[in-house]
């Protein structure tokens, strides 16, 4: 689908969860995501990057003030309407074990985890000073593994196995159990795909 037919066809949703979320006041909201409220602004980052949700109209901003496309309007928005402020629970789990996540599952390791390994080359070292440059925290699990706040109360891990004679090098993102409390399933793998294009960028990927 082109991407402006795609921004088209996002507009219901949007229109249709700004009409929801506005039941709700402010404190709420903070709430819901973990926000910051300031000068009526929902302020949050997502993968380092600075963004504001301006109030009373619910529109998503940049730091500096240009809009968000509408593929970023929807996240924040279905991150709001979902969320309900379950804290982690420390407890990672697999695309597959989120909801309807089995049928997509090997789709959504194709464009992460294998394409984070894919770019980087295999090279555990640069995926190592990229996942240190995003502000990841090593989790022990695999050769190496870090952990993100992608989200305010949205957890994320991505995994490396290196590859030996028999199989190649092998990546993973798994989730926190409590993320499916905050995004839908599709928006999870948005998440997930974005944190792997952003290691790949930083290990130097072309």
């Amino acid at each position: 689908m082109p991407k402006e037919a795609m921004r088209e066809s996002l507009r219901p949703r949007i229109d249709a969860a700004r009409v929801n979320l506005r039941s709700y006041d402010p404190e709420e909201l903070v709430h819901r995501g973990g926000l910051t409220l300031s000068e009526n602004r929902l302020e949050f980052t997502l993968l380092g990057t600075s963004y504001y949700i301006q109030l009373p109209d619910l529109v998503a901003h940049f730091a500096d003030g240009t809009v968000c496309p509408e593929e970023l309007q929807i996240l924040f928005l279905d991150y709001l309407v979902h969320g309900d402020g379950t804290p982690p629970s420390g407890q990672w789990i697999g695309f597959q074990q989120l909801p309807n996540g089995m049928f997509y599952r090997k789709a959504f390791q194709g464009y992460s985890g294998d394409q984070l390994v894919h770019d980087l080359g295999e090279k555990i070292d640069a995926f190592r000073e990229a996942a240190a440059s995003l502000g990841g925290e090593p989790v022990e699990l695999g050769d190496a593994a870090y952990a993100f706040r992608v989200l305010p109360n949205v957890l994320l891990a991505v995994v490396w196995w290196n590859g030996d004679e028999e199989f190649p090098a092998n990546g993973t993102v798994l989730f926190d159990a409590s993320t499916s409390h905050y995004l839908p399933t599709d928006g999870l793998a948005i998440v997930g795909r974005m944190l792997c294009r952003k290691l790949a960028k930083l290990g130097g990927a072309q």
